[in-house]
């Protein structure tokens, strides 16, 4: 076995010992206070994944290391697990869940594939106490990786669509009955508006007194939040449908997402440079000036 990343990682602890003992900051430190850091390096990480820079991956996995290395020097200081214990205990889980390359064959399945791996490993999980197979989601995740991770893990159980054009079907359903909820709420608003105008211009006998008047004006508002949160609940079907579908076109749609944010950022700030080259400020000029501007980077982009 190659000894260098052993000696390397025996060098990074040695430094944190250190610092641990002799930087000022380094001292303060708590898994408390790394806690927002530790986020921090993970969405570097991911933004140079992103861009596929190799150089900035390298480093930002250097600052992740680093702060396994910080956890695990405060956790040895509390008196709570050692950083071999760390090491250990993730080699013995990666042996547990791959019997058929530690265990004896004749004993690990029919795994053949990496879908095969996947579905043994949740089978695993739930043999060795997990309640449940989308348990292990972390409440915490982003909501769209939380939607890739549920549907990834149903999978692994069966619980999943056939092809991509069933996929798509759903998705269709589920615009449906977004833009019905939509309808519902405008028709609703037109029916109050009509109602309102009609009160206001009929005699003063034949209107309702003010009491009845609030309390009219509280259902409404009632009715209203109601529609409100109908059409979020349906707009969330539409994306967690969506975000379906890109899993059965083989694409991350987190970080699909990302690309058009990065790409909708750098056209953006483009049209920004170029309004205030024509000595123009964006907020002077008509939406048909700026779309203009737009379409010309845009059309410059994809030559």
């Amino acid at each position: 076995m190659n000894s260098k990343p052993a000696d390397a990682f025996a060098r990074l602890v040695g430094i944190m010992d250190v610092l641990r003992e002799k930087c000022p900051w380094d001292k303060k430190q708590t898994i408390q206070s790394l806690r927002q850091m530790t986020i921090e390096e993970t969405y570097e990480l991911a933004d140079a994944i992103t861009e596929e820079n190799w150089k900035a991956i390298k480093e930002e996995l250097g600052d992740l290391l680093l702060h396994v290395v910080f956890y695990a020097k405060i956790g040895s200081e509390e008196k709570q697990f050692e950083l071999e214990e760390i090491i250990n205990g993730i080699c013995e889980k990666l042996i547990s869940r791959h019997p058929h390359v530690y265990g004896d064959p004749a004993n690990a399945g029919n795994v053949n594939t990496a879908e095969d791996v996947k579905k043994n490993w949740e089978k695993l999980k739930l043999k060795e106490g997990k309640k449940s197979v989308i348990g292990g989601v972390p409440p915490s995740l982003p909501a769209m990786v939380k939607a890739m991770r549920l549907q990834e893990k149903a999978k692994q159980v069966g619980f999943e669509w056939d092809n991509k054009e069933q996929v798509w079907e759903k998705v269709e359903e589920e615009m449906r009955e977004l833009q019905s909820a939509v309808g519902s709420r405008q028709s609703a608003v037109s029916s109050r508006q009509s109602a309102v105008s009609s009160q206001q211009s009929a005699p003063d006998s034949y209107r309702d007194d003010n009491q009845q008047s609030v309390v009219e004006t509280g259902h409404a508002l009632s009715v209203q939040q109601q529609q409100q949160q109908h059409i979020e609940e349906e707009l969330g079907d539409v994306i967690f449908s969506l975000i379906n579908y890109a899993r059965f076109l083989q694409v991350d749609a987190e970080n699909a997402l990302e690309k058009t944010n990065k790409k909708f950022i750098h056209r953006f700030t483009q049209m920004e440079q170029e309004a205030l080259q024509n000595g123009k400020d964006l907020h002077q000029m008509t939406l048909e000036e700026m779309d203009a501007i737009w379409n010309t980077i845009k059309q410059r982009q994809e030559k």
